[in-house]
């Protein structure tokens, strides 16, 4: 006799809450792009130039926005993975930068964070510390977001090109030459360029709709930059290398934790990462698991620079 099994209350949320709360997470966080690309220049800015101070608040949104698309990286945002792919590429073109090519470049952290993927570590046997901090620190005011903008040109590159700019960049200190490597594949390849026409048709739109006040949209994109990019290494700075699960678990008010969807678990997504957003505290708790550092100081940690490779 087959015996079917009694879902677990776990189960629950995970099958059917899980759902709806990250349906209504999306909705806000679309209600949000919305607002900051078409509904202030368009309705706001008209009645009162000060209404682009309402840039400020949605700008510092982008640290959920982005848990969103990581979650649908992962498979974990909606159940029906057609569906899950199909709204972390509709909040990545929001973003600014393709999901297959985000999607490509998160999982290869995954698999090569503190092996190939170590952004501050540096080897005194090829160059000096002077010569490695001017890319670091571009890369941590801006610059990572920056990077992953620009790879929109690559949706204007023939396959065979971007396979030979793959073999170029290629080192065993990156994992630059194996995302271009897997992005020139064609169904990739495919869904890069119709998010990418999609993110330039968007923002174009957006900048005509703020014309002379299209200084304020890029403020608020440069602030995106600097979020995003001081927030993503301090996870694994200074961490053990050749550990690919190598990451900090780093301590946040319990209101912050919330508002980064817990991405501050970071440890615990590492060690987990088919786990919900959502799943990681509970989680936490259940393996009485510690914060490494507070969020802020490992952010501020950085600004000491390149490490040298010992």
């Amino acid at each position: 006799m087959t015996r079917t099994r009694t879902p677990r209350p776990s189960d629950v949320p995970r099958a059917v809450g899980g759902d709806l709360v990250n349906v209504r997470l999306i909705a806000a966080a679309l209600t949000i792009g919305v607002t900051q690309l078409f509904v202030i220049p368009l309705l706001l800015l008209p009645r009162n130039a000060a209404w682009g101070w309402a840039l400020v608040p949605l700008t510092l949104t982008i640290t959920p926005f982005w848990s969103l698309i990581h979650e649908a990286v992962h498979g974990s945002l909606l159940r029906n993975r057609t569906r899950n792919d199909r709204m972390g590429r509709i909040l990545a073109v929001v973003y600014g930068s393709p999901f297959a090519m985000l999607k490509v470049g998160h999982l290869l952290h995954h698999r090569y964070s503190r092996v190939r993927e170590r952004s501050e570590i540096y080897d005194p046997a090829t160059t000096t510390r002077r010569a490695a901090a001017p890319p670091f620190y571009l890369k941590l005011f801006g610059g990572l977001y920056l990077l992953e903008v620009l790879t929109l040109l690559l949706a204007l590159m023939p396959e065979r090109t971007i396979r030979a700019l793959g073999r170029r960049v290629d080192a065993p200190d990156s994992v630059g030459g194996l995302v271009l490597e897997r992005v020139a594949q064609p169904v990739v390849l495919g869904k890069v360029r119709t998010d990418a026409a999609a993110i330039v048709v968007l923002h174009t739109a957006a900048f005509l709709a703020y014309g002379a006040h299209g200084w304020m949209l890029l403020a608020a994109l440069g602030g995106r930059a600097l979020i995003i990019s001081l927030s993503d290494n301090a996870y694994h700075y200074g961490t053990d290398l050749e550990s690919p699960r190598a990451a900090m678990n780093l301590r946040l008010p319990r209101t912050l934790e919330r508002f980064a969807l817990s991405f501050n678990l970071h440890d615990v997504h590492h060690r987990h990462p088919g786990l919900r957003w959502y799943e990681l505290r509970s989680r936490f708790d259940s393996e009485g698991a510690h914060y490494h550092l507070g969020w802020f100081r490992a952010v501020a940690r950085q600004l000491r620079g390149p490490i040298e490779l010992t």
